[in-house]
C-alpha cells in the first residue's frame, strides 16, 4: 500500500505547532503500516510540503516544518524513555528513522498500540481517515472493550492489588446488582442495599473499574480505587470524583463503606505536559498513554503472585486482534 496516513497541515499553522503528539502519532502510524516497518522524520516535512498550504514567508515555512519534525522525534524519544520496553518502536542511530519492532507484541506493547489506534479514530483525528486504515464500527467497539480490560490490569498494578472490570457490558455477563454484591462480598466494608428511588436499570453508574489492595485483616481503611475509562472526545466531561463518594454510595448501600474511593480516570490519549495538571484537578488521578502500557505489563507479575484481575485472560485476544489488523492494513 502507499501508506496514506494523513497529516493535517492546518494543525501546525501559526507561530508554534499546536499538537506535537499528533505529529509523533503520524510517524508511529506510518512505521506501523509500512511494509518495511519504518518511517522517517522527514516524512513530516514532506507531508506538510505536499499539502501546498504555504506560509506567508518561505523561510518561516521551512523553519516551522523543521521544528515540527524535530519536536515530533523529541516527543517519541520521551515516550520511549517513559515506557521503555512497552514502547513498540525504536530509533535508528541518528534518530531520524523510526522502526516498528513489535511484530509479536507483549501486553504492554499491545496496550500502547490499542491506545494509539483509539487516539486516532475518525472522531478524534483524520490520521486514519482512509477507508483502508480505519477500523470498522464493530472493531471500534472491540477496541474500546479491549482498552477497558487493559485499564483494569493497569489500575490493579497501580495499587499492587486486585481489580474488577465493572463497566457495562461486563465480561462475565452479570447484572449491576449481582456484580456489586459480588465485589462487596470480597471487600466487606459497607453493606450493599438499593434505595427505592435509585435508577431501576443501572448499567455501571459511571464506574468501570473497582480495585483494592487487600489488607488481610478484614478491617476498613485500605487502598481502594473507583475508575472511569473514557475513550471518546468527551473524556474530560466525565469526572467521577464527587459521584463515587456521594451519589453512588447513597444509591447502592444501606451502610456506606468507611473506606473512601480514590478517583481515577483512564484514557488512551497522550496528553501535553502543559495541560495535564488541569486534567488531574478536574478528574483525580489519570492513567494515560504514557502510563497504561507499563502498568498493564506489570499486572502479569501480579497475576502470577495470585492477584485476581478480571478479564486479564482477554489481553492475549487483544494481541491477536492487533496483529491481524496490522497485517490486513499492510496488505490493502
Amino acid at each position: 500500500m502507499s501508506n496514506p496516513v494523513y497529516l493535517p497541515s492546518d494543525e501546525f499553522k501559526g507561530p508554534e505547532p499546536l499538537d506535537l503528539d499528533l505529529a509523533a502519532d503520524y510517524l508511529e502510524l506510518r512505521a506501523l503500516f509500512s511494509a518495511d516497518r519504518r518511517a522517517y522524520s522527514t516524512d513530516i516535512f514532506n507531508a506538510l510540503d505536499a499539502a501546498q498550504d504555504p506560509f506567508d514567508d518561505v523561510n518561516d515555512e521551512t523553519r516551522a516544518r523543521d521544528e515540527i519534525e524535530v519536536s515530533a522525534v523529541t516527543q517519541m524519544a520521551l515516550r520511549k524513555h517513559v515506557l521503555d520496553t512497552s514502547y513498540p518502536f525504536e530509533f535508528g542511530k541518528r534518530g531520524t528513522m523510526i522502526c516498528f519492532t513489535a511484530e509479536d507484541p507483549d501486553i504492554g506493547q499491545t496496550a500502547y498500540l490499542v491506545s494509539l489506534l483509539l487516539s486516532n479514530l475518525r472522531s478524534m483525528t483524520p490520521l486514519l481517515d482512509d477507508n483502508g486504515l480505519h477500523p470498522t464500527e464493530d472493531e471500534v467497539k472491540m477496541l474500546r472493550k479491549y482498552f477497558e480490560y487493559f485499564a483494569t490490569a493497569a489500575i490493579a498494578a497501580e495499587i499492587g492489588g486486585s481489580a474488577w472490570s465493572f463497566g457495562f457490558p461486563r465480561e462475565d455477563g452479570s447484572g449491576f446488582r449481582e456484580k456489586l454484591s459480588e465485589i462487596w462480598g470480597t471487600l466487606r466494608d459497607g453493606t450493599v442495599g438499593f434505595d427505592a428511588s435509585a435508577p431501576q436499570s443501572p448499567k455501571d453508574d459511571k464506574v468501570d473499574i473497582f480495585a483494592w489492595r487487600d489488607p488481610r485483616d478484614t478491617l476498613p481503611g485500605f487502598l481502594f480505587v473507583a475508575a472511569q475509562v473514557a475513550t471518546g472526545g468527551d473524556w474530560k466531561d466525565k469526572p467521577i470524583r464527587d459521584h463515587i463518594n456521594g451519589v453512588f454510595q447513597k444509591r447502592w448501600f444501606k451502610r456506606a463503606p468507611a473506606t473512601a474511593m480514590i478517583p481515577y480516570h483512564v484514557i488512551p490519549f497522550a496528553r501535553p505536559a502543559g495541560k495535564f495538571r488541569d486534567d488531574v484537578i478536574v478528574l483525580g488521578n489519570v492513567l494515560h498513554r504514557l502510563r497504561v502500557p507499563r502498568r498493564a505489563a506489570e499486572a502479569a507479575d501480579l497475576v502470577q503472585s495470585g492477584a485476581s484481575i478480571e478479564a486479564f485472560n482477554q489481553l492475549s485476544q487483544a494481541t491477536k486482534w492487533v496483529r491481524t489488523y496490522i497485517e490486513r492494513v499492510r496488505a490493502t
